[in-house]
């Protein structure tokens, strides 16, 4: 069994620590918040992130960052994507040597349009990096319902052993060496989850919803592929796999954000949502590509406030007519 330390102590890193604890592994969170670290040391809980669910015994919690990372086999960086440069930079001073770093969070540097493993590999260049994604809610996996992620490393035989170690009858973990497919797809389907939501708080229908996730599937495979990652992932649980879970369920912080945005409520007390932050970054990096996102553009529209649901609606319907799959044409 191997010694895990996980960074962030909100709602998905503590299912994944639940889920390891309860697989026979040690592992310790670090969160900010030390009355957060008392609750699942003393409670076992965490209700601000997980409400009731009930978290093993022998997790321990701590906002101790030397601590949280002694003899460490594995980290996995889980606080907010655009909060992991500085945790990686705090974690320097303590990390082991040996240790392997897993990037959880998904989402591009909304400052430097770095992926989440450059942005770890940058602070901590002398170490392994790989990426954890996929269809995922932190409240089946706290419950121990059954999950299948993807995890991939900088080699296949890294991804495969690792992904056997960590496995178990509630959390499976497919190999793959994409790093990049699993992270643009884990990263771009965030911003496809807030159009769809709109589309939702819009009350356009369910035939919209479903045009928009195709069509935002479509974008998210152009511009995954002009970034280097291979078809195929996006075709996997990562790419498609998460697209669907996360614009079909209000349990999506992206998915209900959009909601929001959509019906006109007022967005500020809301939890982070990742796609926020993600969108815009997005839409420079498919401006670098040349690659064509009327989806992302228009959802970026939307969240700046310079254009209504409404007006979405009408520029998305009113665009040319094309062919479905251009590239397929003979």
């Amino acid at each position: 069994m191997s010694r895990i330390s996980i960074l962030g102590a909100g709602a998905w890193g503590t299912a994944l620590a639940a889920a390891f604890v309860r697989q026979g592994h040690h592992v310790r969170i670090w969160g900010r918040n030390s009355r957060t670290c008392d609750e699942i040391n003393s409670a076992h809980t965490n209700r601000a992130y997980l409400g009731n669910a009930r978290l093993p015994d022998a997790l321990e919690a701590t906002p101790d960052m030397d601590r949280a990372l002694a003899k460490a086999d594995i980290v996995l960086f889980v606080a907010p994507a655009q909060s992991t440069g500085d945790v990686a930079a705090q974690a320097a001073a303590h990390l082991p040597a040996a240790a392997v770093l897993i990037a959880c969070a998904k989402g591009i540097d909304n400052r430097s349009g770095q992926m989440q493993t450059e942005v770890i590999a940058d602070e901590l260049p002398d170490h392994s990096v790989g990426v954890l994604s996929g269809p995922s809610f932190a409240a089946d996996v706290v419950r121990g319902l059954p999950t299948a992620v993807t995890l991939a490393m900088p080699t296949l035989a890294d991804a495969q052993a690792l992904a056997e170690s960590l496995s178990g009858d509630a959390i499976r973990l497919y190999a793959s060496d994409d790093i990049t497919g699993v992270q643009v797809g884990g990263s771009l389907k965030n911003v496809m989850a807030i159009a769809v939501g709109i589309c939702r708080g819009g009350g356009m229908g369910a035939s919209a919803e479903a045009a928009l996730i195709t069509r935002g599937y479509a974008e998210l495979a152009r511009l995954s592929v002009a970034m280097g990652a291979r078809p195929e992932t996006l075709m996997g649980l990562s790419g498609l796999g998460d697209l669907v879970l996360t614009c079909s369920s209000e349990l999506s912080r992206n998915f209900s954000y959009g909601i929001a945005v959509g019906s006109g409520r007022d967005v500020s007390g809301l939890k982070l949502a990742e796609g926020v932050y993600t969108v815009t970054i997005a839409n420079q990096i498919a401006d670098r590509h040349q690659i064509s996102c009327p989806v992302m553009r228009t959802a970026d529209l939307v969240l700046s406030g310079k254009m209504s649901a409404d007006e979405a609606r009408i520029a998305l319907m009113s665009r040319p007519v094309k062919a479905e799959n251009p590239e397929a044409q003979g």
